[in-house]
């Protein structure tokens, strides 16, 4: 093979082995593999080769694409998702498929709680109200700017966090707060 299995490019190529598949290889630039193995560093325009490279008749390239397509999709890539939606793989191929894709992600799928500005927040911070919010069976209205301090997380739900303002407990939707 004298092209990247992937992108098709002609440089730096090298063998790559598929995850959950026996004796599995592709051949793979350095670009693609750097961004295979550092999803952080992914060049979403890059992987539009995907494409055509998702058509593939060989099983591991099928794997990879589908892989990386769905990475891009949970990154909110609408073409990726629609690329998905078109891929038609064999039951066994996409059990590969699924099963190197959430030993990767299992940290992508823990609900994470986001506040206003889109910070990440943990049990135990400090928020700020960003409006004035009316507290219903408290018989008092949550001032904008008043710190509720020590904050625990609902952990069923990514839009709530509990805590006390006016000495009582309350749950309070995430869109209304800051991190401090």
């Amino acid at each position: 093979m004298s092209n990247c299995q992937l992108c098709d490019s002609p440089n730096d190529l090298g063998d790559y082995e598929v995850a959950h598949m026996d004796d599995a290889t592709i051949v793979v630039c350095n670009t693609c593999r750097s961004q295979i193995e550092d999803p952080d560093t992914m060049d979403v325009h890059h992987w539009r080769c995907l494409n055509d490279s998702m058509w593939s008749t060989e099983a591991p390239v099928q794997v990879m694409a589908w892989r990386l397509l769905s990475r891009l999709s949970k990154k909110g890539e609408t073409w990726a998702q629609d690329a998905l939606d078109m891929l038609y793989l064999d039951d066994a191929v996409l059990a590969s498929a699924q099963a190197g894709e959430t030993s990767n992600t299992a940290d992508d799928d823990a609900i994470k709680h986001i506040d206003s500005n889109g910070a990440v927040l943990e049990a135990g911070d400090t928020v700020t109200l960003i409006k004035d919010l009316n507290v219903k069976g408290g018989g008092f209205t949550a001032k904008r700017g008043t710190a509720v301090r020590n904050i625990s997380l609902v952990h069923d739900n990514p839009e709530h966090i509990e805590g006390r303002v006016n000495g009582q407990q309350i749950v309070i939707l995430t869109k209304f707060v800051k991190k401090n």
